[in-house]
């Protein structure tokens, strides 16, 4: 059996679940909104605390890889309501996000005695770079995959890491609450590579396992 093959021997099934969970997803409700604020909160206060940690335990929780998934569904369906849903619930999280890490930067500089670090973890978001463009493009071919593969589920927060999707829109905000026109612009680069990443590989990734037939 061929690779191509192997990406077209999924289950109907789980191919028709996984479109319901990305067209649901596509418009979220409160509670996306709530957990992206939450996590980026979390995930601003770890990238000024220096903590690789609590950056982690922030991309756990974090929601946002959904409307990516159905962005990316809605390219290889050429569908345009879910493509624009998707990329409209994108564009309010992120502007959620940013106002959130820009707020508790602020929070943060007024409560903390010392001075403001520009951390390893804050640069390291600050800088985009090929390497990154390549772990988006592997994990948007393995968060797709493991979208239709019940089985596999289990992977998903490990990949939901690995995409970094979160930390970029925190240094953004951390950026403007700092007035760091090169913070913003590194970590603003760094996300679009990641989405650019993710949404063609995902996009390819539903098109091979004819998820665009739905």
């Amino acid at each position: 059996m061929s690779f191509k093959s192997r990406f077209q021997t999924i289950g109907e099934e789980d191919k028709l679940k996984a479109v319901k969970t990305l067209v649901e997803r596509a418009t979220p409700d409160f509670d996306f909104f709530f957990m992206i604020t939450l996590a980026v909160l979390m995930s601003s206060f770890g990238l000024l605390l220096g903590s690789e940690t609590i950056v982690i335990g922030s991309m756990l929780i974090a929601p946002i890889l959904y409307p990516m998934l159905g962005l990316s569904l809605g390219v290889s369906m050429a569908d345009m309501v879910l493509m624009r849903h998707s990329f409209v619930t994108i564009l309010k999280a992120s502007g959620i996000a940013v106002v959130a890490s820009a707020a508790s930067a602020l929070v943060y500089g007024a409560a903390y005695t010392g001075p403001l670090a520009q951390t390893p973890e804050i640069l390291s978001r600050a800088a985009p770079s090929l390497l990154f463009l390549a772990v988006a493009i592997v994990s948007g071919l393995a968060v797709t995959y493991a979208m239709v593969k019940p089985k596999l589920s289990e992977t998903l927060p490990g990949i939901a890491i690995s995409v970094a999707l979160l930390p970029p829109l925190s240094v953004i905000g951390i950026g403007v609450a700092w007035l760091s026109t090169p913070i913003i612009i590194g970590a603003l680069s760094l996300f679009l590579v990641n989405m650019l990443g993710i949404v063609a590989a995902s996009s390819v990734s539903f098109s091979i396992m004819n998820v665009h037939d739905y």
